[in-house]
């Protein structure tokens, strides 16, 4: 499997396929062993060390695993730099680009941007920027159904009521001259028909967007942006307050159930610390240019 390429897809085998292949044929063995059919398994286990990350602290384990899987390289998520995101902005349209600026600095998710409804933004006339540079929103659907709160940047719901006001009141006039009986939905982003924006559309979009400005990428890929600029930010603040948790915190933020998964952007900042040194400010609305 590692040298040949599959008979299905026509590409190599990923090393996934190739350890969940043979993992089914060392399961056989075991249960072999374990039915007496066999003395000894034909493979030799191993121990290997692996990080957990708990709550309550913990530390590394011992894990057991035998000689013919294949070790699987470390994948990270990386932030999109500033130049890319600049491509990519170029190439959204208005409504993604609003889903993207969403994402970016406040770490919404796909099916989360996709369930705000109009009524969750509030009148950024009515707040300071001074007081309230940062605005919570309570969001009512989330990963698990879990409650969660974002932060986004006034700027942010500047811009979203700009939106409501302008392009989403656009399309709905648009859909009520082609039909009279058009109802509009409550949903904050719709599509140039006036209905609900899908997370599937949302996808399509920005595999389109990704793909015109030549990058690689998901509309995910802003969150985990969002993610590792404000870990960064989060562990700067922590040097001259020791009582804060930056993982804790982002943590929070993410909408993680566990804090393993958050701790995963640990390794990210260190990895990418370069790109994300240019990239602390674009948090609170810096990085995106204002829409021409």
């Amino acid at each position: 499997m590692i040298e040949n390429l599959s008979a299905h897809t026509g590409r190599a085998y990923e090393r996934t396929t190739i350890n969940a292949r043979v993992m089914s044929v060392c399961r056989f063995y075991e249960w072999a062993l374990e039915e007496g059919l066999i003395a000894q398994l034909p493979f030799r286990r191993r121990e290997r060390v692996v990080p957990v990350f708990k709550e309550d602290g913990g530390g590394p384990r011992l894990a057991a695993s035998n000689t013919f899987v294949l070790s699987n390289p470390e994948k990270l998520p990386r932030p999109l730099r500033a130049a890319e995101l600049d491509r990519l902005f170029a190439h959204l349209g208005p409504i993604p680009r609003l889903a993207a600026e969403w994402a970016l600095t406040a770490g919404l998710r796909r099916k989360e941007i996709c369930g705000m409804t109009l009524d969750m933004v509030p009148d950024s006339h009515q707040l300071s920027g001074e007081d309230q540079p940062l605005v919570g929103i309570p969001l009512r659907i989330t990963k698990g159904n879990r409650p969660r709160t974002v932060y986004p940047p006034i700027r942010l719901i500047d811009r979203t009521d700009w939106y409501a006001g302008e392009d989403r009141a656009r399309i709905i006039r648009r859909a009520r001259a082609r039909d009279r009986h058009f109802r509009s939905p409550t949903n904050l982003l719709l599509t140039s028909y006036g209905t609900a924006l899908s997370g599937k559309r949302l996808t399509a979009l920005f595999a389109k967007g990704f793909a015109d400005a030549g990058l690689k990428g998901s509309f995910h890929w802003l969150r985990h942006t969002f993610a590792m600029v404000m870990l960064a930010r989060l562990q700067q603040q922590a040097r001259s307050n020791p009582d804060l948790n930056p993982l804790k915190i982002l943590q929070v933020l993410m909408g993680h159930r566990s804090i393993a998964t958050t701790a995963i952007y640990l390794r990210c900042v260190e990895v990418h610390d370069h790109d994300l040194s240019e990239s602390l400010a674009w948090l609170y609305g810096e990085l995106i240019p204002d829409a021409k």
